[in-house]
């Protein structure tokens, strides 16, 4: 239990309908009792509501109502009290003065759900997915968050663990306590396949995380083309805004800009590159620059092609410079006469807003998001989670090197047993404490 009381406003600042100042520690009812007109605060029952007012020496300060959460039945784990006033600005502010000077101090961004992992109240998976839920630009992206913060999400990471300490326990066993006769004994003939087993259920976890990702973040997808096929009117079509400049000069597009879609609840993190072409101009230059590199780091590449035109040779090396892509070749301007045929392209018009839910379809096809059930949300979505499977997939596959080099077991339990304590960072049953308040530290003010 921490010794200090923190508090915070705990809704956007602005004008507003009321605000929350979130108040939490083993002092939190003393603290607020000392402002609160009405109710004796230390007599209320925990989950109740008490109306009464802000005050100081000198004057009301506002009529607020205070909620009470009596330890250990609180998000923090500890005395917790929420004020909600009045939503100006200035008397939020006035309100949390009075609580500091009540002997409260000012949380740190993320503080709270900080105390709450660390009281056990919710693993480090609960925790990230909380933010998930507040920054969810879609219906999918929400219903993965909360999967997250049901500890659903952390029921895979432990499945995996669960496997790994019996072998380890068992292997164990036999270096300690050789003489227990019902114990298995455990050979590498026997951990081979065990460890076997495991790699291909993270590979599999890993292969349906790539969708959840996406799902969570959205996915990088870069509209290119050479000058004038109509890039930017596909972005101003897909988004239904006029967003990017449209004219019939080539090279108005001279920076990368970033616009998103929600698209049958996956989110497109849109890229409209400058044109691609050689040219003088300097500024134009920088704008091919970072066109090139928004295509390399695009998981998706939509290449638009002016099919009223015969390809030209900067057609055909933006053909070759995204072949490797995952991308969709589109043949603009089906409003006119076509010059030439791609195979398994789409055709078009931006000008007539043909063709564009066939695209929208077929983008979800290419990224395999067409047809999800609800099996399909309960992977990770977090990269630092998916991040840590790989790691301890590498120390598994480091026990089979060791197997294969006819290593004792006693040796190989050690990479058992880091592939373990890596699966724990993801929950959090092993973290460092710098590492905690980096990942807090992104948090919002009042969560």
């Amino acid at each position: 239990m921490f010794e200090d009381t923190i508090c915070a406003i705990a809704t956007p600042h602005g004008t507003g309908g009321i605000s929350v100042i979130r108040v939490s520690g083993t002092n939190a009812i003393d603290i607020v009792n000392k402002i609160f007109k009405g109710k004796n605060l230390k007599k209320a029952k925990s989950h109740t509501i008490s109306y009464g007012h802000i005050v100081n020496e000198k004057e009301v300060i506002d009529e607020v109502l205070v909620s009470v959460f009596i330890a250990p039945k609180s998000f923090t784990g500890e005395n917790t009290i929420e004020i909600s006033t009045h939503g100006g600005i200035l008397v939020t502010e006035r309100v949390l003065e009075e609580v500091l000077a009540a002997g409260a101090r000012l949380a740190r961004p993320g503080e709270f759900s900080e105390r709450a992992y660390l009281n056990g109240r919710i693993d480090l998976v609960q925790a990230e997915s909380i933010m998930d839920i507040i920054h969810a630009k879609s219906e999918k992206a929400l219903k993965i968050a909360n999967l997250g913060l049901s500890r659903e999400t952390s029921k895979l990471v432990n499945n995996l663990r669960d496997k790994l300490i019996n072998i380890i326990a068992n292997i164990e066993v036999n270096i300690d306590y050789p003489e227990y006769d019902q114990a298995e004994v455990i050979t590498n003939e026997i951990v081979m396949p065990k460890t076997k087993e495991l790699i291909k259920d993270m590979e599999y976890l890993l292969k349906k995380s790539y969708q959840t990702r996406i799902i969570r973040e959205g996915i990088k997808t870069a509209i290119v083309g050479k000058p004038n096929v109509g890039k930017s009117s596909l972005l101003n079509t897909l988004i239904d805004e006029d967003k990017a400049i449209v004219t019939n000069i080539a090279g108005t597009t001279r920076d990368t800009i970033d616009a998103f879609i929600n698209l049958g609840g996956i989110t497109l993190n849109l890229i409209d590159t400058a044109g691609i072409r050689e040219t003088s101009d300097i500024v134009e230059q920088i704008g091919v620059v970072r066109s090139k590199k928004a295509i390399s780091e695009a998981e998706l590449v939509l290449l638009v092609l002016d099919q009223s035109r015969e390809l030209e040779n900067e057609d055909k090396e933006l053909l070759e410079l995204t072949k490797n892509k995952n991308r969709i070749v589109i043949l603009n301007k089906s409003d006119l006469e076509s010059k030439f045929e791609i195979k398994d392209s789409l055709s078009i018009s931006t000008l007539n807003k043909e063709g564009i839910n066939v695209l929208e379809d077929e983008i979800l096809k290419k990224l395999k998001l067409d047809n999800l059930n609800d099996d399909d949300f309960n992977y990770l979505s977090n990269v630092r989670h998916i991040n840590k499977v790989k790691e301890a997939k590498k120390a598994l596959e480091d026990v089979l090197v060791s197997i294969d080099n006819l290593m004792p077991v006693d040796i190989i339990v050690v990479d058992l047993t880091e592939a373990w304590n890596i699966l724990g960072e993801i929950i959090g049953s092993r973290y460092e404490g710098e590492l905690l308040d980096q990942l807090f530290s992104k948090f919002c003010l009042g969560k």
